[in-house]
């Protein structure tokens, strides 16, 4: 498979519009800074709902923040009439669970390939209990997450029957990290400067530290 996943996404979104469609899209959300520039690509071709789900935050009031930062793009942007928001219960027992055993290791190893994977299953599961059409990330817009790995990981949930399609993402390219920097300045966005797991709060934390 050709892994330029910007060109595949280009390609799938070119077969929507040929075909007249706007289908509904899951979109998983980490935080509103990452979905800024995803939603003004995909509020284009979709009607999307977007799927906060991230136990992998340290804090519940960090994940209650974050959430409410994205609610709030979404109404002041203009996009309450195409995009609204779901929050999935805060649960970090589920990240802990694959963390365990694994807290010393770097950021971009596995323990952060099995914590891609956990939150993108749980929006796959959502999409297909709801009868969404696609289902994606925003993860892939961070230049410091690994767009193989997220690709590889939805490529493997659509499964045999394919009854959600996977939208493939790579959103960094075409400036797509830029803009969500500039959304992020010109909404005045909280923008968090870690994850959201301890364990890359704690590296940050050490970095400042020198």
């Amino acid at each position: 498979m050709n892994n330029n996943y910007y060109i595949l996404f280009e390609n799938q979104i070119k077969e929507i519009t040929e075909k007249g469609l706007r289908p509904s899209l899951l979109l998983h959300a980490c935080c509103a800074p990452c979905s800024s520039h995803c939603i003004t690509v995909l509020a284009k071709y979709f009607d999307i709902t977007m799927y906060f789900y991230n136990p992998n935050m340290d804090t519940e009031e960090e994940y209650d923040k974050r959430f409410d930062e994205l609610q709030r793009f979404i109404a002041e942007a203009g996009f309450s009439d195409k995009v609204k928001a779901v929050k999935a219960k805060y649960d970090p027992l589920e990240f802990q669970k694959i963390a365990e055993g694994r807290e010393d290791m770097p950021e971009r190893g596995m323990r952060c390939y099995d914590c891609y994977k956990l939150r993108m299953e749980k929006a796959f599961v959502y999409a297909l209990e709801n009868s969404f059409d696609y289902c994606t990330t925003t993860l892939s817009i961070s230049p410091h997450k690994n767009s193989a790995w997220i690709n590889e990981i939805g490529i493997s949930l659509e499964g045999e029957g394919k009854e959600v399609t996977y939208l493939f993402s790579d959103f960094k390219k075409k400036n797509g990290y830029k803009h969500s920097i500039e959304l992020s300045k010109e909404y005045n966005l909280y923008r968090q400067d870690y994850c959201g797991c301890r364990y890359s709060k704690a590296a940050r934390e050490r970095k400042e530290e020198g």
